[in-house]
């Protein structure tokens, strides 16, 4: 389940990155976007830890994918210093989103073993 963490991390991340990298005020879209994929991508990796629900941090890759598209194609070249931050979030929840949740346990047939032999 670190990955789930890490994805909580770069959510907590992304909330608080428009106050750091300074949206201009102006630019409501920026700062609702920024905070409301935060508060999905917070939503889908607490979420994850429910029974049942293992796999809704999937729903992660459509955050970051929108987060890298709208950072890469909506913006002048060079991009402001808070849209690139939304391309490496974006492009690092990629990444981590595809992490399974059990990837820290050993394989299941090797429990499955473990769990005979205690027997």
């Amino acid at each position: 389940m670190w990955a789930r963490v890490v994805e909580f991390m770069l959510a907590c991340w992304l909330s608080i990155s428009p106050f750091i990298f300074r949206h201009p005020f102006e630019e409501t879209f920026l700062w609702a976007n920024d905070l409301t994929c935060a508060v999905l991508i917070a939503l889908f990796a607490l979420l994850s830890f429910v029974k049942g629900l293992e796999k809704i941090h999937l729903l992660t890759l459509g955050v970051a994918l929108w987060l890298w598209g709208l950072g890469y194609t909506t913006f002048p070249d060079p991009a402001p210093i808070a849209l690139e931050n939304d391309l490496t979030v974006g492009l690092l929840l990629l990444m981590i989103a595809l992490v399974p949740s059990q990837s820290s346990l050993p394989p299941r047939s090797w429990r499955k073993f473990y769990n005979k032999k205690e027997q």
